[in-house]
């Protein structure tokens, strides 16, 4: 009797027999099947069976069981994989045993070795709790704090990120005409920026000192250059007083590589800003720099001019503008490329949360 064949996925193709039978595989031709075996001989029955291509096993990502919850692979018992035609050869294998132990065999080539046994189980060894994410903050307890001034006449608000120890980059028109800046670190201590600040006012980006302010940096991106429709991420502390105190996140797109007025040293972007992001990063999808938030289309502007109201146009400095002026400055930020798979925008985020800033701006 043939026994059938369940396809899992497009990675691999398995049955599942009774414990100790093996289930004909899918084959290249009749004297070579493309599955393999797997066979338990740990001395105890088996859970879970997990087989992935090398190296996801190494990094932790073990895919889905392969047993039934009511069918275990008894000790002797095999189990046959049929990985898909372009699964390739090498393989890392796991067996998950009724006692909690595990079989784990890594870079299996199962184009040469078709039966594999699973053996020496072993105690899982207890994860090692995740380190925290290094964050911007003082140096030491003996950096000075600062606390803000809630006698001060007149305060206005904007968002900066560290560019290099000490160093904030910002718009000009964040600190502009301001007694004192200071600025809330992302674990919540106020430092106070030390006159005079770096600026340029027709490009609108100024660099703060802060005396005692260390961390994580964020990256400039050296390459490739921007395409118009790719992902990008603001982050910022836009409408403060209105919205919660934490910083917020939004997602969109580079729209065109000219700014208002078609100006060369920004880009239009769909990723929406508020009054309080200006000043911010604007980054891509690996998390480095490709710009700083520095507008939005003021719409009953446009409203008035044109009798249409704009939806959602938005300006950032270009990241070459901001870093050519931060050379000038003499501070040389962090570059990397972007290269490979985008990250997830949540993981975007946090990368862009360890170096950013609330800017306070006291008058």
């Amino acid at each position: 009797m043939r026994i059938a064949i369940i396809p899992l996925a497009s990675l691999l193709a398995l049955a599942a027999p009774a414990p100790g039978i093996i289930a004909p595989a899918w084959a290249q031709n009749a004297a070579e099947p493309s599955g393999f075996r797997v066979v338990n001989r740990t001395g105890t029955d088996a859970t879970a069976l997990h087989a992935v291509r090398s190296p996801r096993g190494g990094q932790g990502d073990w895919g889905g069981n392969l047993l039934r919850p009511d069918r275990p692979l008894t000790e002797g018992g095999g189990f046959r994989v049929n990985p898909a035609a372009d699964a390739g050869c090498r393989f890392d294998l796991r067996l998950v045993l009724n006692d909690g132990r595990e079989a784990v065999l890594r870079d299996q080539d199962i184009c040469v070795n078709r039966n594999i046994d699973l053996a020496n189980a072993t105690r899982p060894a207890a994860p090692t709790p995740p380190r925290p994410l290094p964050m911007a903050g003082p140096a030491s307890r003996e950096t000075p704090l600062a606390q803000p001034n809630q006698q001060a006449r007149q305060v206005s608000t904007g968002t900066g990120f560290l560019v290099a120890n000490e160093r904030v980059m910002t718009n000009h028109h964040v600190i502009d005409n301001c007694n004192r800046v200071l600025l809330r670190t992302p674990s919540g201590h106020w430092l106070a920026a030390a006159p005079p600040a770096r600026m340029d006012a027709q490009l609108d980006v100024a660099l703060l000192n802060v005396p005692g302010l260390v961390g994580p940096a964020l990256a400039f991106r050296s390459g490739p250059a921007v395409r118009r429709g790719e992902g990008v991420v603001a982050y910022g502390f836009p409408l403060a007083g209105l919205l919660s105190s934490d910083p917020k996140l939004t997602r969109g797109e580079v729209n065109g590589l000219r700014g208002i007025g078609d100006n060369p040293n920004q880009y239009q972007i769909s990723a929406e800003v508020q009054p309080g992001n200006s000043g911010g990063p604007l980054v891509d999808m690996q998390g480095h720099v490709v710009g700083v938030v520095v507008s939005k289309l003021n719409a009953q502007a446009v409203s008035r001019r044109t009798g249409d109201i704009a939806q959602n146009v938005n300006f950032a400095i270009q990241g070459q503008a901001a870093l050519a002026f931060a050379r000038r400055a003499g501070v040389e930020p962090r570059l990397a490329e972007s290269s490979g798979p985008d990250r997830a925008t949540a993981d975007v985020g946090e990368i862009a949360h360890r170096s950013t800033l609330f800017i306070r701006c006291e008058k």
